[in-house]
């Protein structure tokens, strides 16, 4: 016999929460499941291999509709070449490497300020002076 879980049981095993089971069954990443008597939530095993699929997917920074795509190639032929599912994932790095590079520049900014520090007073401080400046376009660092 299949083993069902209840909303409770799901989020425990998938490390998601009650709240975001639900926000993915109302977006249409997860399908809704049947409902027992009272109206309660019955998930099945598809549902916690689907969930765990889309929790590991974000967990490395897939976008929603990333795992859309992905999940949309995870449940089609098993013959097919996986180019496209390549594709997703290398755009997926390419924008992680474009943070990555913010967030050196970031680093080399917050260095850059401490070491002028002379860590005297308040009035004197570089940390508070180069909060009040007005960046440069080209020195500013988009937010992650």
């Amino acid at each position: 016999m299949a083993e069902n879980f209840s909303i409770g049981d799901l989020g425990r095993r998938t490390g998601c929460k009650v709240v975001t089971i639900r926000y993915y069954e109302r977006i249409g990443v997860l399908e809704a499941p049947r409902r027992g008597e009272g109206g309660h939530r019955i998930y099945g095993q598809d549902h916690l291999d689907r969930l765990a699929f889309v929790r590991r997917a974000r967990d490395l920074g897939f976008s929603l509709d990333a795992v859309r795509s992905l999940l949309s190639l995870s449940g089609g032929p098993t013959s097919a070449p996986c180019g496209a599912a390549d594709a997703v994932a290398m755009e997926h790095l390419a924008e992680v490497r474009a943070k990555i590079m913010d967030l050196r520049r970031l680093e080399d900014t917050l260095v850059s300020v401490l070491d002028r520090c002379g860590r005297t007073t308040v009035e004197d401080c570089r940390v508070l002076d180069a909060l009040r400046e007005t960046p440069q376009p080209e020195d500013a660092v988009s937010a992650p």
